[in-house]
């Protein structure tokens, strides 16, 4: 923002997000962005797919687009300016219960102190994934992934924030299934047994940080891993990891692929999570879009 580079604003807010604060700090986040910008339009979400109506609507009309919300939030908002010729800069306010992608960005948690870090901030272009017809940008999963976020409920989401995500993990643990399927990702075809299937683009889920080294949003790759083990210990023992997991665990526990593009074709349609949403189910034909949007993101942090 800084310079005044950006003329027109929308600033596009969750009033349902879980987050109490929001409504108390949308006066001074207006407040800031009238100073920077010649015209800001604020609008609050009240139901699903609303974010990515105004963002289709207006997104054209504007330079910058701030989503004040979470991840789902912020998904629908993608889903909103992708398929648009001319697409706006996006600068997020963590405003949700796990705010994954602004972690990938490096964006402080803390509202107040975000705005300002935006307003100084860079722009970088952004990997997105595309799959069928929908986008995502933080990940896509099947399997365990999909069922835990299907398990939350939202009184505990927004009462408990990221616990919850525990809790919906301990439910899928007794209910957890192997499952067929067909992966081909570039020129490779393989048949498998699994319990989860993540293509990866953030480096964050859950509030926690992957530990993959090789996770990129700004590549032009999406990173597959595939999960072998049913044992939901094993998986949790591996996505909790402090450090980067090891290569032999890696081999032992997971297939791990770097793709541009990757079709999934299970015996039985499952759900699809992207996001942490739900609305889909595979087949699923998943290519990566390099570059496709541009985020602001705080100055000199990588």
């Amino acid at each position: 923002m800084k310079g005044m580079k950006y003329k027109k604003g929308l600033l596009l807010y969750n009033g349902n997000s879980g987050n109490q604060e929001i409504h108390s700090l949308i006066g001074s986040i207006m407040q800031t962005l009238s100073r920077e910008l010649e015209e800001v339009h604020v609008y609050q979400t009240f139901y699903a797919q609303h974010a990515k109506e105004l963002c289709r609507t207006f997104g054209e009309q504007v330079d910058l687009v701030i989503i004040l919300g979470g991840d789902g939030t912020i998904h629908e908002c993608i889903n909103g300016l992708s398929n648009l010729l001319k697409r706006p800069t996006l600068a997020i306010l963590p405003g949700g219960t796990c705010n994954d992608f602004s972690r990938s960005l490096n964006i402080s948690q803390n509202i107040e102190m975000a705005i300002e870090e935006l307003i100084r901030g860079e722009e970088v272009l952004v990997d997105i994934g595309k799959v069928n017809k929908d986008y995502f940008l933080n990940f896509f999963g099947i399997g365990l992934v999909a069922e835990t976020s299907n398990n939350i409920k939202l009184g505990e989401k927004n009462v408990l924030g990221k616990a919850s995500y525990l809790l919906s993990a301990v439910r899928t643990l007794k209910q957890a299934d192997l499952f067929f399927l067909k992966i081909e990702a570039d020129g490779k075809v393989i048949e498998l047994q699994a319990a989860m299937v993540l293509v990866a683009n953030g480096k964050y889920l859950g509030g926690k940080m992957l530990p993959f080294q090789a996770i990129d949003y700004m590549d032009g790759y999406l990173d597959v891993f595939i999960i072998k083990n049913p044992n939901f210990q094993a998986v949790k023992d591996i996505f909790s990891m402090r450090k980067v997991a090891s290569d032999e665990i890696v081999q032992e526990e997971i297939i791990y692929y770097r793709v541009k593009e990757v079709k999934i074709t299970a015996e039985e349609n499952l759900d699809v999570d992207m996001d942490g949403e739900i609305y889909t189910t595979t087949p699923s034909d998943i290519k990566v879009l390099p570059g496709h949007l541009r985020f602001l993101k705080p100055v000199g942090i990588a």
